[in-house]
């Protein structure tokens, strides 16, 4: 009989003879220790049963796989997305610093009147005009820090304040737009936004346009960080938002933006829950507004400078050629993101992974309303026909257009960083375009050489015409009193004749000039061309005045004069 047949099932008798050499010992070389390893208990007997409906137990458990590397939060990206930004910081305030010059006139009538108003708060001095009732911002908010700064380190001084103030407003930028869509975007939107021209210009401007902007970043991120929070807590967005109005009475204008995307972002909440936290934002943004209005009393300057702001005569082809100039390709790309967003609402490695993303309609409201925020000043600038302050305006829209830029570039350079290259030129041609534009906007008159001259020439008797008069009154506030300088766009006269002027009548001016009413009058031109024409026309042959200084001056629209007369 075969000696290989079996003695029974799964054994052979030849195997089920004993061996008759014992086992080798174990090599630790070659067999590591098992204390390494996860002990798996051994499996019962029924652990092998074919039978398909008794699946077996498995000894270990496999991690759950992320969806990509660099969505990940883990402690080395967050590490390098923060180093990131320091980077885009760093270059922002450079490119912010390196623009220099003398004090502008809305800098200048900021921080003069805070110097009045903070004597009026601290000893009772009386006001010397109402500023209330021509400032397109409350004055005793901005103008009132603004002196104190003042007080401490001068112009420069204010000047840095502003940096600060747009450095955390892109900070805040990227915290939003993390908390919106991921860490790529992020640093694409605080890269775009922090070198685009309004940016870097009122980060050197001792206006309120920083301090209103950064505490719109702040309501901004404060409605998308309390997101999938309980509706109660979209009310920590109320203050800072109102306060901005108060610091800048136009950033009213994007507080339906904010109302809009608290409700948007409120994952958590369906239904009619959704649109209550919009209504609680909005309800006590109006509160705070109110009881602001009720404590401060009339504030002339909001009709005056916003609501009914008198209409010019710049023309619409104008007004969206420079707005394109100075936000067009952070608003492109903006919309690109947008509709790369509605598409797909994620860009992985692994597209046939699903989450708990927004809906298609959801996506597509969230991106005609960030991105639509751009148009919103430029529109109602076109609706005046003016210019004026226009290159600042425009940054408040984009603030909101950023995330989606921000989106938008980081389709652009595709997953796994596929095309950085152009993520890269996107980049650089924004940054040129921003330092070349800021360069330009940050370019004005230096009035500092004919400010010293008059320093030897006022003082605290006499009455003083020049074109912005808010220059010299600021610089020589020492030795002048505010309403001892006129400026050409309005002046109330009775002439020695009787004749009573009022406003910019250029005859006005033309009187007081021949009735020697100003002891020291400085022109420069291009202000008020008419008022100037009709003042130099009677200063010719006029006995009472004689030409004493010219100083030349250049900016980017050219070389002007200005030339000081002195009353003999």
């Amino acid at each position: 009989m075969d000696s290989w047949n079996t003695a029974g099932p799964g054994t052979y008798e030849h195997d089920a003879a004993p061996h008759p050499y014992p086992p080798a010992p174990a090599d630790p070389a070659l067999d590591p220790p098992t204390q390494n390893f996860a002990r798996v208990p051994a499996p019962q007997a029924d652990a092998f049963d074919l039978n398909p409906q008794r699946a077996p137990v498995a000894g270990y458990r496999v991690p759950e796989v992320p969806e990509s590397a660099w969505s990940v939060d883990t402690r080395r990206s967050t590490l390098i997305s923060r180093g990131a930004l320091l980077c885009v910081l760093l270059v922002q305030a450079i490119l912010t610093l390196r623009l220099g010059g003398s004090v502008f006139q809305d800098e200048a009538l900021y921080i003069a009147s805070g110097h009045y108003e903070l004597a009026n708060l601290l000893h009772g001095t009386p006001l010397p005009v109402d500023f209330a009732d021509y400032f397109s911002g409350h004055p005793k908010l901005y103008p009132v820090l603004a002196a104190l700064v003042d007080d401490r380190f001068g112009l420069s001084g204010v000047r840095f304040l502003s940096l600060l103030f747009l450095l955390a407003t892109t900070t805040l930028l990227y915290a939003s737009t993390r908390r919106l869509f991921n860490a790529r975007s992020a640093l694409g939107a605080a890269a775009l936004f922090a070198v685009v021209q309004p940016t870097l210009t009122l980060g050197r401007l001792a206006t309120y346009d920083g301090a209103a902007l950064f505490l719109l970043a702040l309501g901004l991120w404060l409605v998308v960080r309390t997101g999938r929070m309980r509706v109660p807590a979209v009310l920590l967005a109320a203050p800072p938002i109102a306060l901005a109005c108060g610091v800048k009475y136009a950033a009213a204008l994007y507080v339906p933006t904010l109302v809009l995307l608290a409700v948007l972002t409120a994952y958590r909440q369906r239904g009619a829950r959704t649109l209550l936290r919009g209504v609680v934002l909005g309800l006590g943004v109006l509160v705070l507004l109110g009881l602001g209005y009720a404590l401060s009393g009339p504030l002339g300057g909001i009709t005056s400078t916003t609501t009914d702001r008198a209409h010019g005569g710049d023309p619409a082809s104008r007004l969206l050629d420079h707005s394109a100039q100075w936000g067009g390709l952070l608003v492109l790309t903006a919309a690109g993101g947008s509709i790369a967003y509605v598409l797909r609402a994620r860009m992985v490695e692994m597209p046939w992974v699903r989450g708990s993303t927004p809906g298609r309609w959801r996506r597509a409201l969230l991106g005609l309303l960030l991105t639509g925020t751009a148009f919103l000043a430029p529109a109602y600038q076109i609706h005046l026909q003016t210019e004026v302050s226009l290159f600042k305006h425009v940054g408040f829209g984009l603030l909101f257009a950023a995330p989606m830029a921000g989106l938008g570039m980081s389709r652009l350079i595709g997953p796994h960083f596929r095309n950085p290259q152009l993520g890269i030129m996107l980049f650089v041609l924004t940054l040129v375009l921003g330092m070349v534009q800021a360069q330009n906007a940050f370019s004005w008159p230096d009035a500092r050489g004919p400010a010293r001259y008059l320093r030897t020439v006022v003082d605290r008797e006499g009455l003083y015409l020049a074109e912005e008069s808010e220059v010299p009154a600021y610089l020589l506030r020492d030795r002048t009193g505010w309403n001892q300088w006129v400026n050409t766009t309005f002046f109330e006269y009775t002439a020695k004749d009787g004749k009573r002027y009022e406003g910019s009548d250029p005859a006005g001016f033309a009187a007081a000039v021949r009735d020697a009413r100003f002891d020291a009058i400085m022109l420069r031109g291009g202000v008020t061309p008419e008022v100037d024409a009709a003042v130099e026309k009677a200063l010719r042959g006029n006995p009472h005045y004689r030409l004493t200084g010219r100083f030349p001056t250049t900016t980017s629209s050219g070389d002007s004069v200005y030339r000081i007369w002195v009353k003999q």
